[in-house]
């Protein structure tokens, strides 16, 4: 089991510089330990913008599967609204914030 990356709680254009630097070393460092897939939780995520949603699908793009562990509200209704909406996977999230409201 991988150990997961936290999402800062301001995950915008002001933070990506340094969150993508934190990310990535982070992603070579559970690559060496050979681990499957990443688990990335986005818990404590209060502001989101279209550069912190780049970051993870950039991350998409590289060699290692990822998917959300945990999730806020913010987070997932900006996952909802950018046309993310699958990364809000149920079978991976331990709380439901990413389930749509009915």
């Amino acid at each position: 089991m991988s150990e997961r990356f936290e999402l800062p709680s301001e995950l915008n254009i002001y933070s990506a510089i340094e969150t993508r630097d934190a990310m990535l070393a982070w992603v070579a460092e559970e690559a060496s330990a050979g681990h499957d897939y990443l688990q990335i939780s986005a818990r404590d995520v209060e502001e989101v913008d279209g550069s912190g949603l780049q970051l993870l699908a950039a991350l998409s793009n590289m060699e290692t599967p990822w998917h959300l562990v945990e999730t806020s509200e913010p987070f997932a209704q900006a996952c909802r609204l950018m046309g993310f909406s699958h990364w809000l996977d149920k079978r991976y999230l331990k709380d439901h914030a990413g389930e749509s409201a009915s």
